[in-house]
């Protein structure tokens, strides 16, 4: 399949997905993952009409994203890897979406770039429902607390939770824990789902997926 097929499978698939869980497609929204791909390779996704995208990196982000939104209005940016507090002022000038909140010094790194920019980014917590060592993400008993923290005392617009399931083990309880601390958190929003369990997370209520290798290949 080239990039349109595969583009559109997953589409299709998202779809199927939603109307299986007894909720609307256009509820979900799809974060084409496109890190460690070119310009050149990005290009004909948004001639498709794709407009969010996801970087795992802000350092490469930077290479490619300026020169393609100077192209194509309306494109979004969304980091969905770690973010380091020296990485802060790049990360709130180049994206969108920060979906990798997870500790009280990048909550506060992210709160004085915003208020120096002027700019006001939608952010998620990041989840490590797996308490995963070497993975990012607060621990889900910690999660309802650090949200306050982030709203109450440094202002902050927290949209939704973001979690990456352990690699190894079934991804719906992981999926059905972040869709439960959400709801203690009054938050609607949920990143959740990659290429091999984007339809399994529809059916949990993700509201959107971060898709990478099934629309781009492998590298």
């Amino acid at each position: 399949m080239d990039l349109q097929d595969r583009l559109e499978d997953v589409r299709n698939h998202m779809r199927k997905a939603a109307v299986e869980a007894g909720r609307r497609p256009e509820a979900v929204s799809l974060v084409a993952v496109s890190k460690t791909f070119d310009a050149e390779a990005i290009r004909p996704a948004i001639a498709l009409g794709q407009r969010v995208f996801g970087e795992n990196r802000v350092q490469e982000a930077q290479g490619k994203w300026p020169g393609l939104r100077e192209e194509t209005a309306g494109l979004e940016l969304h980091l969905i890897g770690p973010l380091q507090s020296n990485k802060a002022a790049e990360a709130v000038a180049l994206f969108d979406v920060i979906e990798t909140v997870d500790r009280e010094k990048i909550a506060r790194a992210l709160a004085a770039e915003m208020s120096r920019q002027g700019r006001s980014l939608r952010l998620y917590v990041q989840v490590n429902t797996g308490l995963e060592p070497q993975k990012a993400g607060i621990a889900p008993d910690d999660t309802v607390a650090f949200v306050t923290l982030c709203r109450e005392e440094l202002g902050l617009v927290i949209e939704g939770l973001m979690c990456i399931p352990p690699a190894d083990e079934n991804p719906g309880p992981h999926f059905a824990l972040l869709a439960k601390l959400a709801a203690r958190c009054g938050l609607d929003k949920l990143s959740m789902g990659m290429s091999g369990d984007y339809e399994v997370a529809i059916g949990f209520g993700a509201t959107s997926v971060r898709v990478g290798s099934a629309i781009f290949g492998t590298r």
